[in-house]
């Protein structure tokens, strides 16, 4: 069974995919590469085909008509890399907001008992560089928010940089998903909770991007606002 899997879903990232592709593959550990392109007008996809040449049997590329959001691009690499007979699947920014060093302490978490690792903002030791105050405060009381309403006991409920063992996602009805920004993160942690998976969280520094322009909009908080309710009083 092949080991590591790295998703990244992207969206006009040409001025980052060829750095991130080449630093994921100078770690230590073999991590295999999976972009999941939303037909990105600047050329993104085709920068990975010509990396392909490269890095033949470790880089993969699946490509989409427009922009689908984030939920489903993972959805859409979860049941690809659960299809592949991957045992460790991890999701990762493209933006370098996420270390790729931090790939390998979310591997060894989950290796010595978690189910689900996640990258972390707000436990001790983690923190975020380059943000407005302002962002902080809705980003750290969203995620006090969401673990109030659903007695969720994840300090960053939102992060994006995680580590599922397979099982996890074999576990969970990827199909009965509903949310596609911040609010499927949150759904996807409030469903392994459910499942009665391990969660551990590991402190990271998050720093905004540097290069590019952010998917962040005002839709995407309105949903996890509105999502953490109805999750919450779902049947």
């Amino acid at each position: 069974m092949l080991k590591h899997i790295v998703i990244i879903p992207t969206f006009n990232e040409i001025e980052n995919i060829e750095k991130m592709i080449r630093k994921v593959f100078a770690l230590t550990e073999p991590f295999h590469l999976l972009i999941v392109d939303d037909g990105s007008p600047d050329g993104t996809a085709n920068k990975v085909k010509q990396l392909q040449v490269e890095f033949l049997d470790r880089l993969f590329l699946e490509e989409r008509k427009g922009k689908l959001g984030l939920g489903t691009a993972y959805i859409h690499g979860f049941k690809w890399a659960l299809q592949k007979g991957y045992s460790y699947i991890y999701e990762m920014d493209c933006d370098f907001s996420h270390n790729p060093n931090d790939l390998e302490r979310l591997y060894k978490t989950c290796e010595t008992g978690a189910d689900l690792a996640i990258g972390s903002r707000y436990v001790k030791g983690g923190s975020v560089k380059n943000w407005p105050f302002s962002r902080i405060l809705i980003s750290y009381f969203g995620s006090v928010y969401a673990r109030m309403v659903l007695w969720l006991p994840v300090k960053d409920t939102t992060a994006g940089f995680k580590c599922y063992r397979r099982k996890v996602l074999e576990t969970i009805q990827l199909d009965a998903i509903q949310y596609v920004g911040y609010a499927f993160q949150i759904e996807m942690k409030y469903k392994t909770y459910k499942a009665g998976f391990k969660i551990k969280e590991v402190p990271i520094l998050f720093v905004d991007r540097v290069e590019g322009t952010s998917k962040m909009s005002t839709k995407i908080f309105k949903e996890a606002f509105l999502g953490v309710l109805k999750m919450r009083f779902s049947k």
